[in-house]
């Protein structure tokens, strides 16, 4: 959520930076300063009537001791309480109203990022060059189903499209993948956490993700109570929730933490060609990382998260490169975001695998989420967090980065240990 000093102060900059994610709120941001008008027009004349009253209210001690008839100051006094009834029942109505309308604009994009869409997203750096083979390569499904790693079509039979069962060697690499992610994030002195799978509505709120795309998540509801729940799309809803309605002391800060969890998405429209296999699915396991600091401090985190998930893919031997999102490409609670994508050869083309984003103090303002500084005044925290890292597109481009002539797969060797293997065939 925006600081409603902010719109107040500077409406132009707030319609600006929501013309660089392609989006008009000049109506929305002019709804909202006529409302706040009205709210502190109401605001006022409530103080000035709570005034009026509480010296009535002194007043009328010193005229009963003095003998005075109170019944006209009396019954001004109930007028004046129920004109201020009248009132605070207005300011309730227009606060959220107000709110209402506040929840509806996006975060404010960095002032360095591009405008417009994913066509002006900018690869910042290359990692390794692109896999060259002097044999004809073959793509992530067929090695996955001549290897037994992956099975596609009882994935299916269980539950449809966009779902996929892991087998034998495959369901070792995903497991090794997700062990060795967390190893170094728990070297890197990252708190694990195990977060609940099924949500409160609260959650997605504070993350973002409502009331604006409530359609675009799994939801749960209680047949015997009233209880309705969502299934997480990714830890991070839950990890920024961790701290919601707290005040945290600048000594405790830093918080980093990772979460392993399935991510639950839903998927809209059909499959298309180039996101066959594993490429889109409405379940995947994720390592998630987030982290609270002080607003002065929240730049080296997003550089460190960023450095932290190209490490990993560094790590693996895989090529890859590192794009800068343009302004529209970001999402709605996110002021910035690098993806780490991935190259998959038989497609030519990358695949995010990480995006890590700083979504400075918007997600904490909705969680209500402080810190008392050293100057001792509360100030929101800043949140951010990043994939580290999502599997279902680093096995594709595992095994066909890795593979050989003869159909096997080279297993990565930082994969080994937990593997048992440094083949599969």
């Amino acid at each position: 959520m925006l600081d409603i000093k902010l719109i107040r102060s500077n409406p132009e900059k707030v319609k600006a930076g929501a013309k660089k994610r392609c989006i008009d709120v000049d109506k929305l941001v002019d709804d909202i300063l006529k409302i706040d008008a009205d709210r502190r027009d109401v605001t006022g004349k409530v103080e000035n009537m709570k005034a009026e009253r509480n010296a009535a209210t002194k007043k009328i001690p010193q005229m009963k001791k003095a003998g005075e008839d109170t019944t006209e100051l009396m019954a001004e006094l109930k007028k004046l309480s129920d004109n201020i009834k009248g009132f605070d029942t207005e300011l309730n109505e227009l606060g959220e109203k107000q709110k209402t309308l506040l929840l509806s604009l996006p975060n404010m994009p960095d002032e360095d990022l591009e405008a417009g869409g994913k066509e002006n997203n900018k690869p910042i750096r290359f990692y390794k060059e692109q896999p060259k083979f002097d044999f004809k390569p073959k793509n992530h499904v067929e090695l996955c189903e001549s290897l037994g790693l992956i099975d596609y079509e009882r994935g299916a039979k269980l539950a449809g499209a966009g779902s996929w069962v892991y087998r034998g060697m495959g369901a070792r690499m995903e497991w090794a993948l997700l062990n060795f992610f967390i190893q170094e994030h728990l070297n890197d002195g990252y708190e694990l956490v195990l977060p609940p799978h099924m949500l409160n509505y609260e959650c997605g709120y504070v993350a973002g993700q409502f009331p604006k795309f409530t359609d675009e998540v799994y939801w749960i509801e209680n047949p015997t109570s009233s209880d309705k729940k969502f299934m997480l799309p990714t830890a991070e809803t839950a990890l920024v929730n961790l701290h919601r309605e707290e005040v945290l002391t600048a000594d405790e800060l830093p918080r980093k933490y990772i979460a392993y969890t399935p991510c639950y998405r839903r998927e809209a429209g059909s499959y298309r060609s180039e996101e066959r296999g594993m490429i889109r699915g409405h379940q995947f396991n994720k390592v998630e990382m987030v982290q609270y600091t002080e607003p002065d401090k929240s730049d080296d985190a997003f550089a460190e998260l960023v450095g932290k998930a190209e490490k990993l893919v560094q790590k693996l031997g895989l090529h890859y490169r590192l794009s800068k999102l343009a302004a529209g490409d970001c999402s709605f609670s996110m002021a910035r975001t690098y993806d780490i994508e991935v190259w998959i050869p038989s497609m030519e083309i990358y695949k995010e695998v990480s995006s890590a984003s700083n979504a400075r103090d918007y997600q904490a303002r909705r969680g209500n989420v402080k810190f008392r500084g050293e100057d001792k005044k509360l100030h929101f925290v800043h949140t951010l967090n990043a994939s580290g890292l999502a599997t279902s597109r680093v096995i594709p481009a595992i095994v066909e980065q890795y593979q050989n002539a003869d159909g096997s797969v080279t297993v990565p060797e930082v994969l080994r240990p937990y593997m048992g293997c440094d083949i599969i065939k």
